[in-house]
């Protein structure tokens, strides 16, 4: 990588986040999930630089709902997606898989396939800075909605092989203190649990993370097997 990289996160909907990503030598910036238009155009009047791409981490419509709304504004905007998600992400340019490179401005990233949520998902990563979408949520991960276990398993160790302990996770969702509940009572003895949980009940935006933090206290990245981090999933759903 070439370039430094600024992020911004940009909160939409109820909860989600989408993300500003900006390469600070060309001032070209990628979106990532912009769930709504609105946000982002604001968002950016502030953050400046030239809107150029939107990044999907997947195609469910929270992430993909502003990508039209976006497209209308500029209709030369790259969009990017796994190539498994032709014709579910709107307006898609760019069909993707596992060790892609992706270019902004002078910056250089690639990205990760990473299904279980949804059999698309993909993982943006960008010197440190790492998007996860819904596979992995600070102190959690997502529902499998059409993925198994194993999937999911695999997929949480695929990230884990690149990244390093100061990679920092800007995540889909704002669930960290819903997640940190749950992670409490998977793990009642870990006290680094226990003080997340405590340094939360003050934040209103808990991104970024980083990997050591979820190494230390996100029970699904801890788990040893498939079918422990099954029987955790089963759990949470129930939480």
């Amino acid at each position: 990588m070439t370039g430094r990289v600024q992020v911004e996160p940009v909160p939409c909907l109820q909860d989600n986040y989408a993300y500003l990503v900006r390469c600070e030598v060309s001032g070209r910036v990628a979106v990532v999930d912009p769930s709504e238009a609105e946000p982002v155009w604001a968002a950016l009047a502030a953050f400046g630089g030239t809107l150029s791409a939107i990044w999907n981490t997947h195609h469910h419509w929270d992430h993909t709902g502003g990508n039209e709304d976006l497209l209308r504004r500029d209709p030369k905007l790259r969009v990017l997606g796994h190539q498994s998600d032709r014709g579910r992400i709107p307006g898609q340019t760019d069909f993707l898989d596992d060790g892609a490179q992706i270019a902004l401005g002078e910056l250089t990233g690639h990205i990760r396939h990473i299904p279980a949520h949804t059999t698309g998902a993909i993982a943006y990563f960008v010197g440190d800075e790492v998007f996860t979408g819904d596979t992995l949520f600070l102190a959690g991960c997502g529902r499998l909605f059409e993925g198994t276990p194993a999937m999911m398993f695999a997929s949480l160790a695929h990230l884990g092989a690149h990244c390093h302990g100061d990679s920092r996770l800007w995540v889909g969702h704002e669930y960290t203190a819903s997640n940190l509940r749950f992670a409490a009572a998977a793990e009642p003895d870990n006290p680094q649990i226990q003080a997340a949980l405590e340094r939360c009940s003050d934040q209103t935006c808990t991104v970024p993370g980083t990997w050591a933090q979820e190494l230390a206290l996100n029970p699904f990245v801890r788990a040893q097997t498939a079918e422990k981090l099954g029987e955790l999933r089963a759990w949470k759903d129930r939480f």
